[in-house]
């Protein structure tokens, strides 16, 4: 599942008979105003589905609940239970568990107003909420909370705890069938990149390899006209010096060809081998391809590293923004909680958000000539926040773990050539440790905004990776 800023979410909203179900119909008219306010869409049963117009409170109700969302399990991103008044377990739990849907669930209640506690009026959603998620505890089925224990839907702590929601459930369910695009092998030098595709496989996430010879034969076969187009677009993206216009034919014609092999194979994110039997054997980087799929919202992580594009792939799911995949490369002078992260030139437009120059790579291109090396973005990242994410699959307790946490960019020189960012992390020393001690590897993964706690929530809550947060 690729980003998807449009949602659909399965409503339950739970009424009791000891209470006046009128409270019910009045909060789920607002809760559906409020999700199509917001864009999103939503499953709910009609009306006259059940005698609490639409509320959901015995069995009955809960199995015809199941059976709609059943029907729409391919539609269905996330449950919303939203309880009007102190709501009835056994419609819910009957509703959540038959419909057998794998999805975050979000467990709401109603503010009582204290001046409003006769019998036609209180709500007793506070004590409703405990038994429900109760009941969701013995069942064994995960689930989210408010941010209070209580609040009312148009209250602006609920439309924050919606967006957070949304968040949660597409870094699940775009984990859930991922499909991973590994073009090319691994460099022989960069061992720190392995993964395990069978320990990605056990959370849903397919690798999908393809030799990179396939990719530079089907460059081959694009044509010239076509190839103008993509120049025509590359040359919008980032400013091109004019000695380096003869190799831009080529450098079209490998993106595309990479773009239609995404294309046709569903593909969600990538791992490009850049280093350096492209530039030996074609004669370009592959950057600028790998920078703009990024900013599509297709990540491409640089050195055929799976569990990077992986780990680019939740910051772009979390944030809906573009995500880059830096080393965390040099100490900053001695202030010991910043250090500078870099790669030769991959990073997204949007996650810069800086002017962008195309050029050649700095070392490979000592190496094998700077004209075999043109494609690489040089970019200066402005400063601003930043989240820093990174999967790893541990292959010596078969699992994924990872590391995650939040820092700030910013706009101190540095002279390095290519995409530098100076970063500053609290504790940066005790990251540090903790990432060489537990095997991570020298890639990290960041975006431009603040998304640990719905990437925390998704893991803690639904993947049950073993996940270190830093603060």
């Amino acid at each position: 599942m690729a980003y998807k800023k449009n949602l659909t979410f399965g409503i339950i909203i739970g009424t009791r008979n000891y209470f006046n179900s009128a409270l019910a119909i009045d909060v789920r008219a607002s809760l559906l105003k409020l999700l199509k306010k917001a864009g999103h869409d939503y499953v709910i049963l009609d009306e006259n589905e059940t005698p609490t117009q639409g509320s959901i409170e015995t069995r009955e109700d809960g199995m015809k609940c199941a059976r709609l969302f059943r029907e729409n399990r391919d539609r269905i991103d996330g449950i919303i239970i939203c309880l009007p008044n102190f709501g009835f377990e056994i419609g819910i739990i009957n509703a959540l568990d038959l419909s057998e849907l794998r999805v975050p669930i979000l467990v709401q209640a109603c503010d009582d107003e204290n001046d409003k506690v006769d019998l036609d009026s209180r709500r007793d959603a506070f004590c409703g909420k405990i038994s429900v998620c109760n009941n969701l505890y013995q069942y064994n089925i995960p689930f989210t909370l408010t941010t209070l224990h209580t609040c009312d839907i148009d209250s602006k702590e609920f439309a924050a705890d919606l967006d957070y929601f949304a968040g949660v459930c597409r870094v699940v369910r775009g984990l859930q069938h991922a499909r991973i695009g590994a073009i090319g092998t691994r460099p022989m030098g960069f061992q720190t990149c392995r993964a395990s595709e069978k320990i990605l496989q056990a959370s849903g996430i397919t690798v999908v390899p393809v030799d990179l010879s396939e990719i530079l034969a089907a460059a081959a076969k694009v044509s010239d006209k076509e190839a103008k187009a993509k120049m025509d677009a590359i040359r919008a993206y980032a400013h091109v010096p004019a000695q380096y216009e003869e190799k831009m034919k080529i450098q079209a014609k490998f993106g595309l060809a990479v773009e239609h092999w995404i294309a046709a194979n569903e593909v969600d994110a990538t791992a490009i081998q850049c280093w350096d039997s492209l530039e030996q054997n074609y004669g370009c980087a592959p950057c600028i391809t790998m920078s703009m799929l990024s900013d599509q919202l297709i990540p491409s992580a640089c050195e055929t590293d799976i569990a990077g594009a992986v780990s680019m792939y939740v910051l772009s799911l979390a944030s809906g923004q573009p995500a880059a995949l830096l080393d965390w490369n040099n100490n900053f002078a001695k202030e010991r909680n910043k250090c500078v992260c870099t790669h030769c030139g991959n990073f997204p437009k949007g996650f810069a958000n800086a002017p962008m120059e195309l050029g050649t790579l700095g070392v490979l291109g000592r190496q094998l000539g700077s004209i075999n090396t043109f494609g690489a973005v040089k970019a200066k990242v402005t400063s601003g926040d930043f989240s820093f994410f990174r999967i790893s699959t541990d292959d010596n307790y078969g699992c994924i773990k990872a590391y995650l946490g939040e820092g700030e960019i910013t706009n101190e020189p540095y002279g390095m050539d290519g995409c530098i960012a100076v970063t500053k992390v609290n504790n940066l020393q005790q990251l540090m440790r903790h990432i060489c001690k537990n095997g991570y590897e020298h890639h990290v993964a960041m975006c431009r905004t603040h998304v640990a706690d719905i990437i925390e929530e998704a893991i803690d809550t639904y993947l049950d990776w073993d996940l270190y947060r830093h603060e």
